[in-house]
């Protein structure tokens, strides 16, 4: 019987060393449902447990987005703060909740000292929030929610104008009304609903979906509705 992962080598961009990660072959990627900001949900193996790659030798925990660069700066602080502390760990066999949940905290204190972009520190954040999901954890969940919000705003901030502003956008109004922030969520899917320059038309269609989504959480909530929601979209 074929085994759902399979191992990769890589090499650690701090110790040079190499180790083993695991990965999920594609013909076990069965996801059973997706969340309205994309979060996937399977039947068995869960292919997120294994998106951090983390060195056994030094402790570094890197994704493929990662940036291969450390500075001088960088290496030095990552040596105070993760690697002098380290004892040899492996995580390239099978993962459990609690050994991926270790894996994102730890690759996002490496994304945090080697300041990889807020689009990667977003990213983790947003994982970390699923994988609370996944255990119906919801203060937790909505806690590490809000601070992936705050980083895909500061990712709106630097990538401004970008190809994929359509989905970062329509990203925000999601977060937002997960987290009941419903004034700030209409304003976002609004942008992309209207926006002419923008031509994804999945995004477009989801956010007039969430729109009318927050206008309905509105209505069960008795809240005083936008001028803007007065009408239908």
């Amino acid at each position: 019987m074929v085994s759902p992962l399979y191992q990769t080598q890589v090499q650690c961009s701090y110790c040079e060393n190499t180790f083993e990660t695991s990965r999920v072959r594609s013909s076990f990627k069965k996801a059973v449902q997706t969340d309205s900001d994309f979060c996937l949900h399977y039947k068995e193996i869960n292919p997120d447990y294994y998106v951090v790659r983390v060195c056994s030798w030094c402790g570094y925990a890197s994704t493929e987005n990662f940036s291969d660069r450390f500075t001088p700066k960088h290496k030095a602080l990552f040596k105070e703060k993760v690697a002098d502390h380290w004892t040899m760990k492996q995580f390239g066999g099978e993962r459990t909740w609690d050994m991926a949940m270790q894996t994102y905290k730890l690759g996002l204190v490496c994304a945090q000292i080697k300041e990889e972009s807020p689009r990667i520190i977003a990213g983790l954040l947003h994982h970390i929030a699923w994988l609370h999901r996944y255990k119906g954890e919801t203060e937790q969940e909505n806690r590490f929610l809000q601070f992936a919000l705050e980083a895909y705003v500061r990712t709106y901030e630097v990538e401004s104008g970008a190809v994929n502003n359509a989905r970062l956008m329509y990203m925000l109004g999601e977060l937002n009304r997960r987290l009941k922030n419903y004034h700030e969520a209409v304003k976002w899917f609004g942008r992309v609903i209207n926006d002419k320059s923008i031509m994804d038309a999945g995004m477009i269609r989801a956010s007039r979906e969430m729109w009318q989504a927050t206008r309905e959480d509105m209505l069960a909530e008795k809240l005083e509705l936008p001028e803007e929601m007065n009408e239908q979209k």
